[in-house]
């Protein structure tokens, strides 16, 4: 006997949230509607690309918009698309329980870390700057609770040496469809195994504000190394360059290596070229890292080796706060 298909609708928003919204088209089941967050207006009055807004009008799917999603009106809309299940991942609201309560299977999540580790806007980034060895996705049921709804399904996968949040959100956002299927079907056929988060490993993840990119170059190399790697693509790891009778200038440091404490003395920040035209090296707070790649305020992204090509560094000019005074 052939299942009957689920009405689902898609609750999300950006790149994280596309893969698993397109999924759902072969899923055998039925897109009714996609609850997006609302254009946003950029320089000059552009608007932002919407890839899950285009993907939905594509396929002659409607599309709600609403500002608030728990305001009255927003609830009747929703109530409207007569869905059985609603599918979130990445969407940006705090959902209340009566919007929870409308569909008859209630709503999933579909969240970037491995529950109760890291709840909240930032999982992939928190992982990464922890220093993490895996991380995954973790599929639950959404109670209005932050992310603390039971588990429905979870995959796991190592963190790479080199991934950036961004490289890793990608990665991560490719094995979400093939689990959120398998737990729809699983919701469906009523097989769904339901696992209570353990409340004692519970982390939190919270929003970044754009000040935490500065890199503190007083903590461990590999401190020092994750940062730069988590704060990309947002909120980006910058710091100062102080040279002498030099206005400091801002960079972007993208790309970093950890070096042995045996190839560093000096103070937190400062610069030893050494014997190679094209290194740049940093001190640390227990050792060095060499910088590989780099982005200087209004230039384009660049090797270390060339930035030193049309810089003139000595040892002892210093990376730090604007406002360095060391």
């Amino acid at each position: 006997m052939t299942p009957v298909s689920l009405r689902l609708l898609m609750m999300g928003t950006g790149t994280f949230a596309l893969p698993t919204f397109l999924s759902l088209y072969e899923s055998g089941h039925e897109v009714v509607g996609l609850v997006t967050q609302p254009d946003r207006a950029g320089r000059g009055h552009h608007h932002h690309p919407h890839p899950m807004k285009d993907a939905a009008l594509e396929r002659g799917t409607p599309v709600f918009q609403p500002t608030k999603a728990n305001a009255a009106e927003s609830i009747e809309r929703l109530r409207e698309f007569n869905a059985n299940l609603f599918v979130v991942a990445a969407y940006g609201q705090i959902l209340s329980a009566e919007l929870l309560g409308i569909p008859r299977l209630g709503a999933i999540n579909v969240h970037a870390s491995l529950l109760p580790k890291y709840r909240g806007a930032a999982p992939i980034l928190y992982a990464i700057l922890n220093g993490e060895t895996e991380t995954g996705i973790s599929i639950f049921r959404i109670e209005p609770k932050l992310d603390a709804g039971p588990l429905l399904g979870m995959v796991s996968t190592p963190i790479q040496a080199k991934e950036t949040t961004g490289d890793l959100e990608k990665r991560l956002s490719q094995l979400s469809p093939a689990l959120t299927i398998e737990v729809i079907n699983q919701l469906e056929s009523g097989t769904t195994q339901e696992v209570t988060q353990d409340q004692s490993q519970v982390t939190t993840a919270p929003r970044m504000k754009k000040e935490i990119g500065l890199i503190d170059w007083s903590q461990p190399s590999l401190v020092v190394e994750r940062h730069i790697r988590a704060m990309q693509p947002w909120p980006k790891p910058y710091t100062f360059l102080h040279s002498t009778d030099e206005v400091p200038l801002r960079m972007l440091i993208l790309d970093v290596d950890p070096l042995p404490a045996t190839d560093a003395s000096g103070e937190p920040g400062e610069i030893f070229v050494g014997t190679d035209s094209e290194e740049l090296c940093v001190v640390t707070g227990d050792g060095a890292v060499r910088v590989n790649r780099l982005q200087p305020a209004g230039k384009r992204a660049m090797t270390a080796a060339d930035f030193r090509r049309g810089h003139s560094l000595e040892t002892g000019d210093r990376l730090g706060p604007e406002s360095n005074t060391a």
